[in-house]
């Protein structure tokens, strides 16, 4: 991939997340800036998905901890834990939300 392709994939992708916080089940509201898109709960608890260019990754910022995706094999995979980047915000929305999340790509 390269580095075009790489900014059109995440603009791409951080677009999709905006559509689907409408119908993902729990009240999320979102600011998206410059690349920077940040999941805000009633809680008021936070994610936050951003480009990182240098290296080509996606990196998610939970309440939790961070983690920094790599594509592989047409997929956004976590470089620390092997899981699939829409089943990784599945479940981190969730645990913040309180509730079950369910965005579309899964």
């Amino acid at each position: 991939m390269n580095e075009s392709q790489y900014h059109q994939m995440v603009d791409d992708l951080l677009i999709d997340i905006e559509e689907m916080l409408d119908d993902c089940g729990a009240d999320i509201d979102y600011e998206s800036a410059s690349s920077i898109l940040t999941m805000i709960f009633t809680n008021g608890s936070k994610i936050i998905i951003n480009k990182q260019p240098p290296l080509l990754q996606l990196w998610v910022a939970t309440k939790f901890n961070g983690h920094h995706f790599n594509f592989k094999d047409g997929l956004w995979i976590d470089e620390r834990t092997g899981v699939e980047f829409w089943s990784f915000l599945n479940d981190a929305a969730s645990k913040q939300a309180g509730q079950t999340v369910t965005f579309s790509k899964v």
